[in-house]
């Protein structure tokens, strides 16, 4: 898989996932590459969930 590729199933996750919690930003979901986890820690703050309860919700987008 491309970059091109990833960043569009991104883009579409980062939808799906503003859709499910309406508090979420741009901001929040900013994803680059090397910095998934601070991602996540941001997400585990603003939503109040675990590391592998996100990445669940995440993959399964």
């Amino acid at each position: 898989m491309n970059k091109t590729s990833v960043k569009g199933n991104w883009n579409e996750q980062k939808g799906k996932l503003k859709q499910m919690f309406a508090n979420l930003t741009d901001d929040d979901l900013m994803f680059a590459e090397g910095k998934r986890d601070e991602m996540i820690g941001k997400l585990q703050k603003k939503l109040g969930k675990s590391k592998e309860e996100l990445e669940k919700l995440i993959s399964g987008l």
